[in-house]
């Protein structure tokens, strides 16, 4: 096979003066590229990784109104969050699906409590609202989850959110952009903001993998690089001050056996304050998350001791068996991009997301979260709209069906059956990991993966499934890859040893191996 990324990149390059150029690869620039190609503006995406390298692909994989953010009083925002969670769960029903949440109650006037928010909770969504909450008895909780604590047990309430695959959203965005008529490309940073007169006209990045400069034009620059705003923000302002306070989250994950039902367990109230859900995900059981405030931002942020400890003391309060450390699985950290306030915690800060024009036109995206990633790229486009002088045209992406668009759960879609039909579909890459090879075949062909991580991190969720199992089957993945892209034993060694160096990271200790 050709390696498709030489035509994209003169795609991506060509001589036209773009109307929107997007800088980052996550929800918030997948989200505002795709707005602005299906309004019909040409759109070009730059993003320096991978789509969904940083944050975007270390969610809690809900697709939700945010229960904490009603207690905290934020009623817009989880109104909006409701209703966009209806409207990509009608759009994207191959990828949104779903799930109920139980909430144990060891207490009787527990159930007012709880019950009174979680109908407010079904109010807020309206004609979108999945099913309705409901009380249950003790025999009826242990039902849904077996393995929760029985003494003193009372019963439970159970509601509905939704449930997604965060990087497999990314990449569906990737590939109904590219349906739209719009560019996106990976391994490409921005380096530098072209200005004429004062004014942004453009962006220079490098092609990564050819070290190559480039220069595009476009009538308006977006900034939609999430955890990373203010570093292009100083590629405009060198002295300007941030905008973002980071803060860590910190998931784990273990064997189904934790969580042996199909609904979730959702802590309405752990040790600091947050919540904390354990969420039956690719036949693994997902727990999360923390809320650490940390005092730089980086590309892989490393959970702490203290983080997983915390974790894993809040569920076994719960669960019986608890999960121990040397059950884990694979741990993994995002960075949140939240909006700075004069709040001295990081768990009162916004995730409504905010907009920024610079005296250039740079206009940047901030804050947000992945459920209304459409509604920040609305009106990210309807300012850009206004800024850049582009011709008025109507947002149609609340009716605009993702790229795959079918109604069942497989995570291609439509598309399944032309992945199934390439070599390898039935040839598993490890038991213990539900993909095969013609997975990497169709990732690397049509999903521009360029990279084995790409493959086991994004495209395919094996790094977080299971980090061990991920590193004993990246030599074979190379090797598909170094087929299907023509590349030398060289080229394979060093993404082997490139990838074992990166999950190696997300093992809970030193002690476990590739297996």
């Amino acid at each position: 096979m050709s390696d498709p990324r030489p035509a994209l990149l003169a795609r991506a390059t060509a001589d036209i003066l773009w109307d929107v150029i997007v800088i980052g690869g996550g929800a918030s620039g997948l989200g505002t590229a795709l707005e602005a190609a299906s309004r019909g503006y040409k759109t070009l995406l730059l993003e320096a990784h991978d789509y969904a390298k940083g944050t975007s692909s270390r969610s809690t994989k809900l697709v939700h109104g945010g229960v904490r953010y009603l207690a905290q009083g934020h009623i817009h925002l989880v109104h909006e969050s409701l209703h966009e969670r209806g409207l990509l769960k009608r759009n994207a029903p191959h990828l949104v699906h779903d799930l109920g949440f139980l909430i144990a109650t060891y207490q009787f006037w527990r159930w007012p409590f709880y019950g009174i928010g979680l109908k407010l909770y079904d109010l807020l969504a309206g004609k979108f609202n999945l099913h309705p909450s409901r009380p249950l008895g003790r025999k009826a909780t242990l039902a849904h989850i077996p393995t929760l604590k029985r003494a003193n047990l009372k019963g439970g309430l159970l509601y509905f959110d939704g449930q997604f695959d965060d990087s497999r959203l990314a990449i569906t965005l990737m590939r109904t952009l590219e349906d739209q008529g719009g560019v996106a490309l990976n391994a490409a940073p921005v380096t530098g903001l072209l200005k004429t007169g004062g004014k942004m006209t453009g962006v220079r990045f490098t092609d990564s993998e050819t070290s190559t400069t480039q220069e595009v034009r476009g009538r308006v620059v977006i900034n939609a690089t999430g955890i990373f705003v203010d570093a292009v923000r100083r590629l405009d302002e060198p002295d300007i001050a941030p905008l973002l306070t980071p803060s860590q989250g910190v998931h784990i994950v273990v064997d189904r056996r934790f969580l042996p039902g199909d609904t979730a367990l959702m802590v309405p109230k752990t040790a600091d304050g947050r919540v904390l859900f354990a969420v039956p995900w690719h036949d693994r059981t997902l727990i999360g998350t923390t809320d650490t405030p940390v005092p730089e931002i980086s590309l892989e942020p490393r959970a702490l001791e203290s983080e997983i400890n915390f974790i894993l003391k809040t569920v076994g309060e719960y669960l019986d068996p608890a999960p121990q450390r040397s059950d884990i699985l694979s741990v993994f950290a995002g960075l949140r991009p939240l909006v700075k306030g004069g709040a001295a915690d990081t768990k009162s800060l916004s995730r409504e997301h905010q907009l920024v024009v610079s005296d250039s036109g740079l206009i940047t995206l901030i804050g947000g979260k992945w459920t209304t990633y459409r509604r920040m790229g609305e009106d990210t486009i309807d300012l850009a709209m206004s800024e850049a002088g582009l011709p008025p045209r109507k947002s149609v992406t609340a009716e605009l069906h993702l790229h795959g668009w079918a109604e069942n759960d497989g995570i291609y879609g439509s598309d399944g059956t032309a992945v199934e039909a390439l070599s390898g579909a039935n040839t598993k890459l490890h038991p213990d990991l539900p993909y095969n090879e013609a997975e990497v075949r169709w990732a690397v062909r049509f999903e521009q993966a360029r990279t084995v991580e790409d493959i086991l991190a994004r495209r395919l969720r094996a790094l977080l499934l299971d980090a061990a199992v991920s590193m004993a089957i990246a030599p074979r993945v190379a090797e598909i890859m170094a087929t299907e892209l023509g590349r030398d034993a060289d080229w394979r060694t060093a993404q082997v040893s490139a990838f074992i160096n990166l999950a190696s990271g997300y093992l809970s200790s030193p002690n476990q191996r590739a297996i």
